[in-house]
């Protein structure tokens, strides 16, 4: 199937179609009687003043996911082909995407994290015109935009406003401006946010949306044990990515070597950022499936084994599925 996606034909978004559905069937074996969906943070709930937690079944509310999924891992794709990051054209990015997305059941829900890849992949667009463009000051405040959007869907996005700074370091020499942009971007929000509070009477509440940043970090998380068992292959699989890339990281453009470099960033802060939730869910982690998804897209199309890289993606597909029909 790697071999298949490694070429950029049209007719893979069919193939892509099939591996989407294969990555869901077990779960709507099992799926649950009622699922909840909440749009935004509770302290932006007035901003949507209508009840809409129950308003899809359990049924519509996958196929949207899947939807949505489905247009994110397209998006994902053109992003790496349009700026040439895995060095030719391919559908591998859409493919990683769609499979990792897949990877555990609550990833196959509409979840305020799911909504956010969508702000994500705009700040990378955003991003990766930083390198060579002239006018950075206008793209930090839309990002910072785009992350104080992301804070009142989901309250942990807020970190990726690191990831404002670190691609300032990465892609611009130093520019004061620049840096205070990205502030003034997250500011207008929430200024606004602060404007709605003082006419609905709660701007003495204003100040609690901001107790989670002090919450200390846990000494451990509480996850399934058998939730291990599937991370195995895709730490293999990530562990030969980051050594393919250190093989070929200083034949790289200068512009690739950064742009990896800024997605393992964003992928180490959307993985810790996890502790800011009021409780945590393990859907959280599907912020990190963009980055993911670009790593091991680059080790399939440059793997040289093909017994190999076939028979690993085969066996993360079969133990998603597996995982799906079995709760244990």
């Amino acid at each position: 199937m790697i071999q298949v996606f490694r070429s950029f034909n049209p007719l893979n978004i069919l193939w892509l179609v099939f591996v989407l559905l294969l990555t869901r069937v077990g779960y709507l074996f099992n799926i649950p009687d009622k699922v909840e969906f909440v749009f935004v943070e509770p302290f932006a709930r007035l901003l949507v003043p209508v009840a809409y937690e129950y308003v899809f079944s359990p049924a519509v509310n996958i196929l949207l996911a899947a939807v949505l999924i489905f247009i994110q891992a397209l998006l994902v794709n053109y992003l790496i082909n349009h700026y040439n990051l895995l060095g030719k054209p391919t559908f591998l990015p859409a493919l990683m995407y769609i499979t990792l997305s897949g990877l555990f059941s609550p990833f196959l829900i509409l979840s305020p994290p799911l909504i956010c890849n969508f702000l994500l992949i705009w700040m990378l667009f955003k991003f990766m015109t930083l390198y060579k463009g002239e006018d950075a000051k206008s793209i930090a405040y839309d990002a910072g935009m785009i992350v104080a959007l992301g804070s009142l869907i989901y309250f942990p996005f807020i970190y990726l406003f690191l990831a404002i700074w670190i691609a300032l370091i990465l892609f611009r020499p130093f520019n004061w401006r620049e840096w205070i942009s990205g502030i003034l971007g997250y500011g207008t929000i929430f200024f606004f946010l602060a404007v709605f509070y003082y006419l609905n009477d709660r701007i003495n509440k204003f100040y609690l949306i901001w107790l989670p940043l002090g919450k200390k970090f846990p000494d451990h998380i509480s996850i399934n044990s058998y939730n291990y068992l599937l991370l195995i292959p895709v730490i293999m699989i990530l562990v030969l990515c980051f050594y393919k890339l250190q093989q070929n990281f200083f034949k790289s453009y200068v512009q690739i070597r950064k742009s990896f470099q800024l997605l393992f960033f964003i992928f180490l802060i959307a993985a810790f950022s996890f502790y800011v939730n009021a409780a945590f869910h393990i859907n959280h982690f599907v912020l990190c499936v963009v980055p993911a998804a670009v790593f091991f897209a680059y080790y399939f199309l440059y793997a040289t084994k093909k017994w190999f890289y076939e028979s690993l993606f085969l066996l993360l597909l079969i133990s998603i599925v597996y995982f799906q029909f079995n709760k244990f």
